[in-house]
């Protein structure tokens, strides 16, 4: 049973954020979801930009990190929306919680750059850490919801080409079906309270437009899952991409990958990047993840409450 200050964030989310993010054009939508990024460095974290050929980027540093093992982490925003800095808080929480140093990367956004264009960026930099001295045996990816789906597709990428692939993977209500035939896309309409059906058709098409949907880099749900690293999958029972989390983790497992799916009772579209005890102990479980493949005991130090 959800705790009383997630439903209560529940009810607030869905009654005024869900409206104020998913409504107007796509410049007023980037405009809001940039408008949450707080300026304030909540875990005493140092941030170092960096240039990637063409690519920005930055290194989101705790106090506790080992600076050899790096969470590599691609931020959501439907492939249309949001940055490293929308999503630096959240990447700061894990990556303190596992004792590391996280890489965010400004990949480039559809419309104007539809895919393949971000999976071609989050490849990239996924190579320039090995290209600069990281082991990939010290990389976790990860990301949530269309970074989760980049994440899967530059796992998927990286396999393909003969590529070392990282030390495990964690994706966050991630979406792995571009043709959004999951149940509960319909099923879960008045449960959902961040995403609105408008914003998920809406991004799907600017980033695959006339491209077949289930090509297997834009939608991981239809690719050969075999041979990828061991993988953890959260995503809430009240969002509308729930089935696209249970659907890929079946057929990842079947796949002979290993896999852990959790399905958190009552809570929303990436709820992790909020202040309730369920995100908490959401990102407390990451973190024991991330350690045991990256064989690391021990959790984070110097934490501050959250």
């Amino acid at each position: 049973m959800p705790s009383f200050q997630a439903t209560f964030t529940r009810f607030l989310v869905r009654s005024l954020l869900k409206p104020y993010l998913m409504s107007g054009p796509l410049t007023t939508q980037r405009s809001r979801f940039a408008s949450l990024a707080g300026p304030r460095r909540r875990y005493g974290e140092k941030i170092e930009r960096v240039q990637i050929g063409d690519l920005r980027a930055e290194w989101v540093v705790p106090p506790n990190a080992d600076p050899r093992r790096v969470l590599y982490y691609l931020h959501g925003g439907g492939f249309v929306a949001c940055s490293p800095k929308t999503h630096r808080s959240l990447a700061a929480r894990i990556a303190r919680e596992a004792g590391m140093r996280a890489l965010l990367v400004d990949y480039r956004l559809a419309p104007e750059h539809p895919f393949p264009s971000p999976v071609e960026d989050t490849v990239a930099g996924y190579r320039w850490l090995l290209a600069n001295g990281t082991q990939p045996d010290e990389i976790v990816i990860a990301g949530d919801s269309a970074g989760g789906s980049l994440a899967l597709a530059t796992l998927l990428s990286v396999r393909d080409s003969g590529g070392p692939l990282p030390a495990a993977a964690v994706c966050l209500s991630p979406a792995t079906d571009a043709t959004l035939s999951g149940a509960s896309f319909t099923a879960r309409v008045a449960d959902e309270a961040m995403l609105s059906v408008d914003f998920c058709r809406q991004a799907v098409s600017s980033y695959v437009g006339a491209l077949d949907p289930c090509t297997p880099l834009a939608s991981p749900l239809h690719a050969d899952l075999r041979g990828l690293p061991p993988l953890l999958i959260h995503v809430g029972t009240h969002e509308l991409l729930l089935d696209d989390s249970i659907r890929f983790a079946d057929k990842a497992s079947k796949a002979g990958v290993e896999v852990t799916l959790r399905v958190w009772d009552g809570m929303w579209h990436v709820f992790h990047g909020f202040d309730v005890p369920e995100a908490r102990a959401a990102v407390d479980e990451i973190g024991v993840f991330m350690r045991a493949h990256l064989g690391v005991s021990g959790g984070a130090t110097a934490r501050k409450p959250d």
